[in-house]
């Protein structure tokens, strides 16, 4: 059974086996969790990236590569909708949960930390965020373990608490 569990801080310094990167299609690295896991982890984590999706990954899958420098093994990067352009369809935002999942699956990962996917630079309301995670996290299957929803601020941990129960 997996528990859910909500830890403020930053989710560069969790010790996981992964941690989740709200990354952009792109795969480059960028600004808000993106940037923080690739300044954190290192340039390995970009190199992998650049090896591994050459072409980027589409809205809601997810794919994984080395944590560099984190003290996670590894990283799974899934790209997350952007409400503030548009991509307002929620099943691409549990698309990104349960693609992680499923990674974390395929490596055997048995503690996995989120960040809010497409909360923060891509705006999606907050608490639809929040209870999104919880829902997807709480109803896909999966053999991880231990999942920790990381936030940086009170208000957010206090969301995730509520959702939780």
């Amino acid at each position: 059974m997996t528990t859910l569990r909500v830890v403020q801080g930053d989710i560069t310094t969790v010790e996981i086996d992964a941690v989740v990167n709200a990354a952009s299609s792109a795969m480059r690295g960028g600004g808000g969790v993106d940037g923080a896991i690739h300044a954190a982890g290192g340039p390995q984590i970009l190199a992998a990236c650049i090896e591994r999706f050459p072409d980027g990954l589409p809205t809601g899958e997810a794919g994984w590569t080395t944590a560099g420098d984190l003290p996670a093994r590894w990283v799974i990067h899934t790209v997350g909708p952007n409400h503030r352009a548009g991509q307002r369809d929620r099943r691409l935002l549990g698309s990104c949960y349960r693609r992680s999942l499923e990674v974390a699956d395929e490596l055997g990962a048995r503690s996995v930390a989120f960040p809010l996917v497409s909360a923060g630079i891509y705006g999606w309301p907050k608490g639809d965020a929040v209870a999104c995670a919880v829902e997807t996290l709480r109803t896909t299957p999966t053999e991880v373990e231990d999942v920790a929803i990381v936030v940086l601020d009170e208000e957010s941990a206090d969301l995730v608490r509520a959702e939780i129960g």
